[in-house]
Order: structure tokens, then C-alpha cells, then sequence
């Protein structure tokens, strides 16, 4: 006889092959893999978000279904997705070659700047990703540090639900991402502009006014 490990989903007792994911015990069960289960259903990547519990442990996590395999004595429940707040809307053919990214991001993601720095978008990412920092990087500029942490997000939007400011940071990632790629700017100037044009840094004109086209790479002092 087939060794099984037995499991309960969605209050539904099953017996599963030992090194099936809980979407493949699932869907071998018999059940119907709809909305908020799994990609399958839904057709958009991290619908399976789920929250699991293992024999032994008090603690809840919450995972992915198609990446997590089944444990005996494992507790697990789909899910459902809800929102909340008004979604963010933007057209990346208006937003210009890319010198405004940050004023452009400010405007779109506001509620990015106030985050509690809670942790709760940490606690609750099934993939185990830096989502508070990205958000930093984001209200700072460094958006190729914002790439780095959102690289594997799929998108199942509980950072946005565990967010008390409604930042929605998978979104602010995929905005951040997505303006990369439409117009690559240098990162360290565009903080650098926006420092100046906020009056946060101040800048003299008066000796680097005088310089012309040809002084300007000529060290102090140096003979014409």
C-alpha cells in the first residue's frame, strides 16, 4: 500500500502522496480549484496564498500552495482575497521619459511615505521577502534596490492586506519595476534633482556659473 500522510484543508480531511504540494493533494482530493485557491481557478499567480499550520507549532504562517509540501497532522486554509482602499491608477505612457520617477511615485503611492515600519508586510509574505525595505527604497529613490526585493513577489497582495496604511506595496513595487523598464534614469541624480528642487539642498551658482565649457575639467589653479 501507498504510504499516505494525512492533513486537513479547508476543514476537508485528506490523504496525500507524501511529497505532493498542498494544491496537488487538493485538487487530487477532488476539490474544485475556484477563486482565491489556486492559479488554476483564478488564473493570476499567488491566488493559492493560504495559512498553514504544522503539527507541533502554535504559530500561523502563511504560505504558497503550490510551493509548500504536505506535512502530516498539517492544518491549512485558503485565503479568500479582499480590498480595501482605493486601487492606484496610473498610465506609464503619461509619466514622460523618466526624470519624474520620484515625484511621479510620491504622487501615485503617498501613503508609501508614512509607513509605521510595523512589520506586519514582512510577517505576512508567503515568500519570505523584505517588503518593509522595499518600501523604504522606494520613498527614497533607490529603485534598483526596490528590484531586488520585489524580484519573486507573485503578486497575492497580503502585504497590502497587512498594511495599516494601505501603502499596497506589491503594488509600489510593480510601479517601481515597471517604470525601470520604460525609462532607465540614473538613480543617484534623480535623488539629487529632487534634494534641489525641494530646497533641501542648497546650491551656490556663483563659482560654478563662471566656469565655462572648457574650464570646467581644469583643476583649481591650473594655467589656461
Amino acid at each position: 500500500m501507498t504510504e499516505t500522510v494525512q492533513l486537513i484543508v479547508n476543514g476537508q480531511a485528506l490523504d496525500a502522496a507524501p511529497h505532493a504540494t498542498i494544491i496537488q493533494a487538493y485538487a487530487a482530493a477532488g476539490a474544485t480549484l475556484t477563486a482565491n485557491v489556486g492559479c488554476m481557478g483564478q488564473g493570476v499567480c499567488g491566488s493559492c496564498r493560504c495559512l498553514v499550520r504544522r503539527e507541533g507549532e502554535q504559530d500561523v504562517r502563511t504560505a504558497l500552495a503550490c510551493e509548500t509540501q504536505v506535512e502530516a497532522g498539517m492544518l491549512v486554509s485558503f485565503i479568500d482575497y479582499f480590498s480595501t482602499g482605493q486601487d492606484r491608477v496610473y498610465d506609464l505612457a503619461s509619466l514622460g521619459d523618466g526624470w519624474s520617477r520620484l515625484q511621479e511615485t510620491a504622487r501615485i503611492f503617498p501613503q508609501a511615505a508614512h509607513c509605521r515600519h510595523c512589520g506586519g508586510c514582512d510577517r505576512a509574505c508567503p515568500k519570505g521577502l523584505s517588503v518593509q525595505q522595499g518600501v523604504a527604497h522606494a520613498v527614497a529613490g533607490d529603485f534598483a534596490a526596490v528590484d531586488d526585493v520585489f524580484d519573486q513577489c507573485v503578486m497575492c497582495n497580503l502585504c497590502s492586506l497587512a498594511c495599516p496604511e494601505d501603502i499596497r506595496p506589491n503594488h509600489l513595487g510593480l510601479f517601481v519595476r515597471r517604470q525601470r523598464a520604460s525609462a532607465q534614469r540614473p538613480a543617484d541624480l534623480l535623488r539629487r534633482l529632487n534634494e534641489i528642487e525641494s530646497g533641501r539642498m542648497q546650491v551656490d551658482p556663483g563659482t560654478d556659473a563662471s566656469l565655462s565649457c572648457t574650464d570646467a575639467g581644469r583643476k583649481p589653479g591650473a594655467q589656461p
